[in-house]
């Protein structure tokens, strides 16, 4: 994937998603990022210039069943996050900030929505385990898990960067990922849409779900 330059205006903004806080940092520097306008950007929702096509990826869900990303989410819209069940703040905030939103909109753009957290620890979250948290959140929300280099290859074509967690000595494991969720409109399958999953609120997601339904720009 070729290496995008963040536009100058937006740089700070961008920079900001590349690593969670729940992490140990890393340089991250000659990493992808995603290209963005600052014209386009509103309070919460940043809209790309060049979107990002959909990962191809098969992955398994939290019934221990195979789940190609391409087409299971294929003119739906779909929001997608990198996380883990084990993080102690921005993955139990993002995700409970979507559910609270999605409890805030109509029936018809609740039932169009897909929800998907994709494990940056897949080696602790078991498919079993993974469930048994989303499900904390919001039934509605799909989880997927599988082998580090597929989660971690998929997440940079998207220019979200996440580390294999580490072991320290004193028996933690640090794993560092990036905040963005991704929004992917119905009608072209590209990530055209991020959030800051630390900083978006409830009330952001649920003012812009009805237009990513719509695969509208927020």
């Amino acid at each position: 994937m070729r290496k995008n330059r963040v536009i100058a205006a937006a740089l700070l903004s961008a920079a900001a998603l590349t690593l969670s806080a729940c992490s140990s940092a890393g340089d991250d520097k000659d990493k992808p990022t995603a290209e963005v306008s600052a014209e386009k950007e509103t309070k919460a929702a940043t809209v790309l210039d060049t979107p990002f096509k959909k990962p191809d990826m098969i992955l398994t869900d939290t019934n221990g069943k195979e789940f190609d990303l391409i087409e299971r989410t294929k003119g739906k819209p779909t929001l997608v996050y990198f996380g883990y069940t084990n993080c102690p703040d921005v993955c139990p905030l993002t995700m409970s900030n979507l559910a609270l939103a999605l409890k805030d909109v109509p029936a018809d753009v609740r039932k169009q929505l897909q929800v998907i957290m994709i494990s940056s620890d897949p080696e602790r979250d078991t498919p079993k385990e993974l469930g048994k948290w989303l499900k904390g959140q919001d039934p509605s929300f799909i989880g997927l898990t599988g082998d580090f280099p597929t989660i971690q290859a998929g997440a940079r074509t998207l220019g979200i960067s996440i580390d294999k967690p580490v072991k320290e000595k004193d028996g933690s494991i640090t794993s560092t990922h990036g905040k963005q969720v991704m929004a992917f409109s119905p009608k072209t399958d590209e990530g055209y849409v991020f959030y800051n999953g630390e900083t978006t609120s409830a009330d952001d997601y649920a003012k812009d779900l009805p237009k990513l339904a719509e695969g509208a720009k927020p």
